[in-house]
C-alpha cells in the first residue's frame, strides 16, 4: 500500500471515480471547483505578475469550469483577462454551466484569440480527461501558441496529452507550469508528458484522503522508497557474509569482461556479502588482473554449472552483461530456472526467438528480474510492444504478467512492474545516466539486493531508485565506473 498520497498516481478515470464519490458523500462538488479555479488564479499571479494579459482557454467540460472560475478571480483582483472558449458555452452543464454564468466576462470563439506580446495563456481546455486527438481547432491554436513562445500555465495536464499514458494525442501545449490538483497522474511523469508539463504543482482542494484511497486502484504509484522500504532485511549486529547473500555474476570471453566487472562490484556496494565472478577459463586472468574484493570462479559450460549449483547457498545471479547472445545463454538460463536472476542485455537478447521459453521456466512465485530497453522490450513481447494503443505502464504490467517477472522497462521514464499489477514510475535518474556501461551497473545493483533477500519487484525497484541516485552524486560526465564507485546500499 502506498503510503502518501503524494506518491499515489490516479488514472483519469480513477480521478473521476474519487470526484464521484466525494460529490456523494456529501461534499459539494462546486466549492471543489472554486477551490481549483481559485488555486490556479493565484498561481498565475504569483508566476506571472509581469503579464500584461491573462488569456484563459475554456474547454466544454469541468477543466473548462476550472477556468472560468480562474479567469473570474484573475478579473476581480485587477489583472487583465481575455476569455475565449471552444464550443457553445451555453451547451456547459452542472458546474462548467455554473462557473461560466458566474463569470462576467465576455467569452469568444477559440479561433479568434491571436497571440500578443505580454500574454500568458491559462489552458482550460481538456486536462486529462482527453481520449482522443485534439480537433483542427485545436491543433492550430497549439501551433500558433507555441509558434510564438507564449508562456502556458496548464489546469490539471497540458491539453492534447493523454492523463494515463503521458502520450501526445496529436498536439499538445508544452506547458511552463502545470497546475493539478490532490494528485498526480500517470502522464505527469511518463514521456514526453513530463516534459511538456513544466513545473508541476499538486493542490489540496479538499477530497478526503479516505476517498481518494478508496477509489484509487493504489497500484500506479511515483517509484520512492516508501514504495518498498518495508521490504528491505533488518539490520542486524550478529550477521556474516553469507546472510547478507552470495551474488554471481557471469562474464563473457576474454575480450569482453569489463560488463559483468561493473555488475560485480556494483552488486558488491550496493550491500551483497560476497560477490562472485563466473568466468570461462579463457578469461580468468582478464577477470583476476581487475579483482580485489570480487571472487572468481571458473565456469565453461552447462556441466561445470550444475556441478557448481549443488551448494545451495548459490541463489542470485546476474547473467547478460557482456556475455554473448545463443544457446549457452539459454543453457545457463535454464539450469537457473530454480534460482533467482536478474537477465540483462545478452541474457535477454538470446531468447528473442523464442520468448516463451524463458517464461515456462520462471513460474511460480515470480524471482526472475528482466530490464529490457525499448529495442529488448520489442523482442520479447512483440505484439505488447507494437500496440499503440498501450502506454508504457500498461506494456510494462503486461509484460511482467505474461512473464511472471518484474520487468524494468528502461528509459528517462523507467517503469517498473510487478505479476500482481503493481507499477512504478521512476523520476530520479538524470539524462547523464544514458552512457555505456550504465545498465551493466543497474543489474549488478538489483543482484545484490536479490541476493540480501528483497523480492523481485521491491529489488527491481529499490535497484532502479539507488541507480539515480548514484548517477546524481557522480554527475555530468559520468562513465559507468564512476557510477559504480558511486552506488551506496539501502
Amino acid at each position: 500500500m502506498i503510503k502518501h498520497l503524494s506518491d499515489l498516481l490516479l488514472t483519469p478515470a480513477e480521478m473521476a471515480a474519487v470526484d464521484a464519490a466525494a460529490a456523494a458523500s456529501g461534499i459539494d462538488s462546486f466549492d471543489l471547483m472554486e477551490r481549483a479555479g481559485a488555486a490556479v488564479a493565484a498561481a498565475a499571479l504569483r508566476l506571472h505578475p509581469g503579464a500584461l494579459r491573462f488569456v484563459v482557454l475554456c474547454g466544454p467540460g469541468n477543466n473548462g469550469g476550472d477556468a472560468y472560475v480562474a479567469a473570474r478571480h484573475l478579473h476581480e483582483s485587477g489583472a487583465r483577462v481575455a476569455l475565449f472558449h471552444l464550443g457553445d458555452p451555453s451547451r456547459l452543464k452542472g458546474d462548467a454551466a455554473r462557473a461560466q454564468a458566474g463569470c462576467v466576462l465576455q467569452g469568444q470563439n477559440l479561433d479568434l484569440y491571436r497571440p500578443e506580446t505580454g500574454d500568458v495563456v491559462i489552458d482550460g481546455l481538456f486536462g486529462a480527461g482527453l481520449g482522443r486527438e485534439v480537433p483542427a481547432d485545436v491543433r492550430a491554436l497549439i501551433g500558433r501558441v507555441t509558434e510564438t513562445a507564449i508562456p502556458v500555465l496548464a489546469i490539471d495536464l497540458p491539453s492534447g496529452l493523454d492523463g494515463r499514458t503521458g502520450k501526445v494525442l496529436g498536439a499538445a501545449f508544452r506547458a511552463c507550469n502545470t497546475i493539478t490538483f490532490m494528485t498526480r497522474k500517470p502522464g505527469h511523469l511518463l514521456m514526453p508528458g513530463r516534459e511538456l508539463c513544466g513545473e508541476l504543482e499538486v493542490f489540496d482542494i479538499g477530497i478526503p484522503a479516505r476517498i481518494i484511497r478508496a477509489e484509487a486502484g493504489g497500484v500506479i504509484a511515483e517509484n520512492t522508497p516508501d514504495a518498498w522500504k518495508r521490504a528491505l532485511p533488518a539490520e542486524q549486529l550478529e550477521t556474516h557474509k553469507y546472510k547478507r547473500g552470495h551474488l554471481v555474476v557471469f562474464s563473457g570471453a576474454a575480450d569482453k569482461t569489463g560488463a559483468a566487472r561493473m555488475s560485480a562490484i556494483s552488486g558488491l556496494k550496493a550491500g551483497a556479502g560476497l560477490v562472485t565472478i563466473a568466468a570461462p577459463r579463457a578469461a580468468m586472468a582478464a577477470n583476476a588482473a581487475h579483482l580485489t574484493a570480487v571472487m572468481l570462479h571458473a565456469i565453461d559450460d552447462e556441466a561445470d554449472l550444475g556441478d557448481w549449483l549443488s551448494d545451495k547457498r548459490l541463489q542470485t545471479f546476474v547473467l547478460g552483461p557482456g556475455f554473448g547472445i545463443g544457446a549457452r545463454a539459454r543453457g545457463f538460463v535454464s539450469a537457473l530456472a530454480d534460482r533467482h536472476l536478474v537477465l540483462d542485455a545478452d541474457g535477454i537478447s538470446s531468447f528473442k526467438d523464442d520468448p516463451q521459453q524463458l517464461f515456462d521456466l520462471f513460474r511460480g512465485e515470480p524471482r526472475l528480474v528482466l530490464t529490457p530497453h525499448e529495442g529488448e522490450f520489442a523482442r520479447l513481447f512483440p505484439d505488447i510492444g507494437g500496440d499503440e494503443g498501450l502506454g508504457k505502464v500498461d506494456k510494462a504490467l503486461a509484460a511482467a504478467r505474461r512473464a511472471n517477472a518484474a520487468i524494468i522497462y528502461k528509459g528517462a521514464d523507467t517503469v517498473i512492474a510487478a505479476p500482481d499489477g503493481r507499477a512504478l514510475i521512476n523520476t530520479n535518474a538524470p539524462v547523464w545516466l544514458a552512457t555505456a556501461g550504465s545498465g551493466d551497473v543497474l543489474a549488478g545493483i538489483i543482484g545484490g539486493l536479490l541476493a540480501q533477500g528483497l523480492p523481485a519487484f521491491e529489488a527491481a525497484a529499490a535497484g532502479v531508485w539507488l541507480h539515480g541516485e548514484a548517477g546524481q552524486r557522480a554527475g555530468k560526465g559520468l562513465t559507468a565506473e564512476e557510477l559504480a564507485a558511486r552506488v551506496l546500499p539501502l
